[in-house]
């Protein structure tokens, strides 16, 4: 009987060997069908070509055998989507990478049959539904990335089962419920991030992690003492959650953390002082919770500490002398709490202070004369809402990097100091208001070009406003009410634009926008009436001669104009009133099936016909807003005809754009069909509420009050260079590259529009032939003027200077700048004029994370290297995508 069934084992592992061989032999046969069925590029099209599947990039084979056997296979950032199942029969597969892909449906359970799996990425996909169950049998999984998906429903249970797991990543979906305990027991984990997701209950005990990343969920109850146990954590990011309870005194064990960050919650209690021996600490924030006592001077032994943020809490004390020794420290930020007493002068010998915020406290000393001998960097000065007292020093000229000063509501006397006007960079806001300052306005304040927000209210200010403050190039707020102002309000734009509100409480103040008229009260005598008399009688005469003049110019010009605007009220019928046919169509088409019941083509040319429909205007084209008679809302692209290019070149135009219809990207503003009639092209598109960049960063009656949008900015930025990667990558020049041309759909997705130009300008020739006047004015790059040709180089130019938009806020082409000088000019030659790269970031961005901080540094190298002058240094734009996606995941 043992014989027999040593025999029947003996037969059983041949035929699994057996078995083992054929599936490992097969591989070939299914890497073929994976890059038929996932079209990947950088495979080859053809797929009975090379069938050599192990030198594919991106695949790696164990060659240790005569059988080649498919261990990873790395795709990442492909374009890719379709089937994935397919994978699952490679047996031997124990690294796979699909990220950053636009892979949808739910992701195969059949997955969890990769017995040998060791590492799998499925993160920056389209992924739903919930994590598949079958992943606890991946025993040997090592790391698990599904992050940025929309994943659903709870973490499962059977992912206890991962016993080897390292590393478990699924930040970013949409999952509910709360993290079991069981996640304690996965004894290897050392990185768990689920942040911005929907979890709720209590952060279970875990032992081993290193880092740990639960931002943005719904998670109550105490930190645990157990994740500071082993003494092994690294990074703790749990920000915006309901959390209660007190910083543990274990957090002393675990001297290499970096990074803790726990604002945004309900926490009590105090500091610990065992927070001193965390030596490797750099970033420190536990800002909007309930923590009291005082600022622990243990602080000071963190000599990493490069922030420290203790905002809105219930801090009390003085700040400790200590800390001055933290030499890296960056920003200090513990406004909205009840300290009190002065400044240190130790806390300022730090030179790489870059912000101090003391505002919404108690402090009631004065303002250190020397406040920026030592600290040369600071570029943001809060000290709002405090008892500060004694005059501004004059020194204060000294702190020539200021990007933004807040001294308002305080007890400050004496004069504003004309020193203030040497501070040049000031950019963000001077507030002064709600103290007890005298005096003149100083005609320095005029220096400050760069200022957006100016606010010297609520204090005893005497005399005129200086006409120099006519300098200050880019003022948008004014407030100097409630004052002693005296005299005319200089005729100024800024100025004349602000509310009456900006100028009452000055009983001497006159003129616009106070409706107060400006004529000498204090006149008299005989003298001053003749003189009025006098200028009447002669303003009288030249008003009638000019009124008799005007009167016989206008009938001259109307009849001369009659025939003209006959016509424009026979057009004005057509569009207006419907009374007579629209113009005949010509052609059209819709590529879109369940449209084509939808789209009216003469309701399509009637509505472009309509000036009160345009929504805006580029280099080549307009653009109108349509409503269909079924409800449908569609854009319609008028194109520039140039020597009747529609009437000659019709039939090219129309295998031109049925073509680019069939043009498949999600960053690309492609055309879903077209009307032509006489010699004009409409090119319908689907409707884009949000309507182009440059609305969104420049047109204020668009987006009326300014958002901290670094997220969305930076993502509107990588989609518009993969829309101009992907056409490269199809060997089309775009002919305008500006913000203007990117347009954004209801959630703010950018599509590259104007592709058509390229093309439907005149089929007849290349793209590389068009005038080096194509494009739009401050994006074209310089090489346009002495080579007469678009190319690649000069789209990733024109696409630098719309980076150069996004950080900066501020148009290609500005006055502000100087007499010939435009944004990349400006930015290029900020060292020259002893400017921080800090400096020309939109400050209302860069200040509000030191994270969006480092990620806009990041993005403006980018830019730089974008509009380098010389072509050929600059990337590549698959090489851009790839930089900004590396900033944005850091």
């Amino acid at each position: 009987m043992g014989f027999v069934n040593w025999g029947l084992l003996l037969v059983f592992g041949v035929l699994w060997g057996a078995l083992v061989v054929v599936s490992k032999q097969d591989d070939g046969l299914v890497m073929v069908a994976l890059r038929r069925e996932l079209v990947v590029s950088v495979w080859g099209g053809d797929a009975n070509g090379d069938s050599n599947y192990c030198s594919w990039d991106g695949v790696l084979c164990n060659n240790s055998s005569s059988i080649s056997v498919v261990e990873k296979l790395s795709l990442s950032h492909q374009q890719l989507r379709g089937n994935l199942s397919l994978i699952s029969e490679l047996k031997g597969l124990k690294w796979l990478d699909l990220s950053m892909n636009k892979f949808e449906g739910s992701i195969p359970p059949s997955f969890g049959s990769l017995s040998e799996l060791e590492f799998l990425d499925l993160s920056l996909n389209k992924f739903g539904n919930s994590i598949p169950l079958e992943f606890g049998s991946l025993k040997n999984l090592r790391s698990l990335n599904l992050s940025n998906n929309f994943l659903e429903g709870s973490i499962p249970a059977e992912l206890m089962g991962l016993e080897s797991l390292e590393e478990l990543q699924i930040s970013e979906n949409n999952l509910v419920g709360s993290i079991s305990s069981w996640i304690g027991n996965l004894t290897k984990l050392r990185v768990f991030t689920a942040y911005e997701n929907l979890l709720t209950g209590r952060i279970p005990n875990m032992y081993q992690l290193q880092l740990l990343n639960l931002h943005s969920n719904q998670l109550e109850g105490p930190i645990p003492e157990s994740i500071f146990s082993s003494g092994k954590l690294q990074v703790l990011v749990l920000t915006m959650n309901k959390l209660s309870g007190s910083l543990p005194l274990s957090v002393g064990n675990c001297k290499g953390l970096s990074n803790l960050r726990i604002g945004d919650n309900k926490l009590v209690g105090s500091i610990p002082k065992s927070i001193g021996n965390v030596s490797g600490l750099t970033y420190f924030e536990v800002e909007n919770n309930h923590l009291s006592g005082e600022i622990v001077p243990e602080f000071a032994q963190c000599s990493n500490l490069t922030l420290l943020n203790l905002a809105y809490n219930g801090f009390t004390g003085t700040i400790p002398s200590e800390l001055g020794e933290l030499m890296n420290l960056q920003e200090f930020i513990l406004s909205g709490n009840s300290l009190f007493g002065d400044i240190p002068n130790s806390l300022l010998r730090s030179k790489n202070l870059s912000k101090l915020d003391l505002s919404n406290n108690r402090f009631n000393g004065t303002i250190p004369k020397d406040l920026c001998a030592n600290t040369p960097r600071l570029q943001f000065l809060l000290l709002g809402q405090n008892s500060i007292k004694g005059d501004i020093p004059l020194e204060i000229g000294n702190c020539a990097k200021l990007l933004e000063l807040q001294l308002g509501g305080n007890y400050l006397t004496g004069n504003i100091p004309p020193e203030i006007g040497q501070i040049k960079n000031l950019q963000v806001s001077l507030n002064l208001s709600f103290n007890h300052l005298h005096g003149p306005l100083p005609s320095e304040l005029g220096k400050l070009d760069k200022l957006v927000s100016l606010d010297f209210s609520n204090n005893q200010l005497s005399g005129d406003i200086p006409s120099a403050v006519k300098g200050m190039m880019s003022l948008i707020e004014v407030n100097f009410s409630n004052n002693l102002l005296t005299g005319r309000i200089p005729i100024f734009v800024p100025l004349q634009k602000s509310p009456k509100s900006s100028f009452t409480g000055n009983k001497g103040l006159c003129g616009e926008p106070l409706n107060i008229s400006c004529e000498n009260p204090f006149g008299s005598g005989d003298e001053v009436d003749h003189h009025k008399v006098s200028y009447k009688i002669i303003l009288v005469v030249l008003g009638s001669g000019l009124s008799v003049f005007v009167m016989v110019a206008v009938v001259v010009f109307l009849f001369m104009m009659r025939e003209r605007q006959e016509k424009s009220a026979k057009a004005a019928k057509i569009i207006e009133d419907g009374i007579a046919e629209p113009p005949l169509v010509i052609a059209g088409n819709v590529f879109v099936e369940n449209l084509k019941q939808a789209i009216d083509f003469d309701a399509v040319v009637k509505q472009s016909l309509k000036d009160s429909n345009k929504t805006s205007c580029g280099t080549f084209s307009a653009i109108y807003k349509a409503v269909m008679p079924s409800g449908l809302i569609l854009f319609v692209k008028r194109l520039r005809s140039m020597d009747r290019t529609v009437t000659y070149h019709q039939n090219k135009m129309i295998r031109e754009l049925e073509r680019l219809g069939k043009l498949c990207h999600d960053h690309l503003m492609t055309p879903i069909g077209f009307v032509i009639y006489e010699d004009v092209a409409l090119l319908l598109h689907h409707y884009l509420p949000n309507g182009t960049l440059a609305q969104y960063l420049h047109d204020s009656t668009t987006k009326p009050e300014f958002e901290p949008d670094w997220r969305r900015r930076l993502s509107i930025a990588i989609g518009a260079a993969d829309g101009l990667s992907f056409l490269h990558h199809v060997a089309t020049i775009h002919l305008d590259v500006a913000s203007g041309n990117v347009f954004l759909d209801a959630n703010f997705k950018p599509l590259v529009g104007e592709i058509e130009i390229s093309k439907l300008i005149d089929p007849s020739r290349g793209a590389a032939s068009i005038s080096a006047v194509a494009g739009s004015f401050g994006y074209i790059p310089p090489e346009y003027a002495y080579t007469m040709q678009v190319t690649a180089p000069g789209n990733v130019y024109s696409y630098g200077v719309v980076l150069l938009e996004i950080l900066t806020t501020r148009l290609p082409v500005d006055e502000a700048f100087g007499e010939g000088i435009d944004l990349v000019k400006w930015v290029h030659g900020a060292p020259k004029r002893g400017e921080t790269p800090e400096q020309i970031l939109d400050a209302r961005l860069s200040t509000v994370s030191f994270a969006w901080r480092k990620q806009m540094l990041a993005v403006l190298k980018v830019a730089l290297i974008c509009t380098d002058s010389t072509p050929a240094k600059r990337p590549k734009m698959k090489k851009v995508v790839e930089m900004l996606k590396e900033i944005n995941q850091s």
